[in-house]
């Protein structure tokens, strides 16, 4: 893998990490009112915190958001999400989204999979 690709998730990751942090500072009550919702959403419960990660996965590659797309690929390889886990809740995805998911699950998600894979 070439530099150039294993900074642009990288890259991806702070800027949306910035901008959290800008959007927190300016609207402290919804952001914490936010990320208060989504942590609970997240926790260990009837369904594993991998489980939900490879869900949220599927939700943003049906809905093509490319940077939760990368953010829950690092959330499945963060909860111990095989690669295999990870491509077949892609392919659960393009099941009902089409084209627009594996076009995502081919090119961003496997990219994502090659580096964030290197630090776990």
């Amino acid at each position: 893998m070439n530099q150039q690709q294993h900074t642009s998730v990288e890259a991806a990751l702070r800027h949306y990490k910035e901008g959290i942090g800008t959007f927190t500072q300016k609207l402290p009550d919804i952001a914490g009112s936010f990320n208060a919702f989504t942590e609970a959403c997240f926790k260990e419960g009837a369904l594993t915190k991998k489980e939900k990660q490879l869900i949220a996965l599927g939700i943003s590659l049906a809905t093509q958001d490319e940077y939760c797309t990368i953010y829950h690929t690092k959330g499945c390889l963060d909860e111990g999400a095989s690669e295999q886990e990870i491509l077949e809740a892609c392919g659960v995805a393009a099941a009902f989204a089409g084209g627009a998911a594996v076009s995502q699950a081919v090119t961003l998600v496997q990219e994502c999979i090659r580096e964030l894979s290197q630090t776990h």
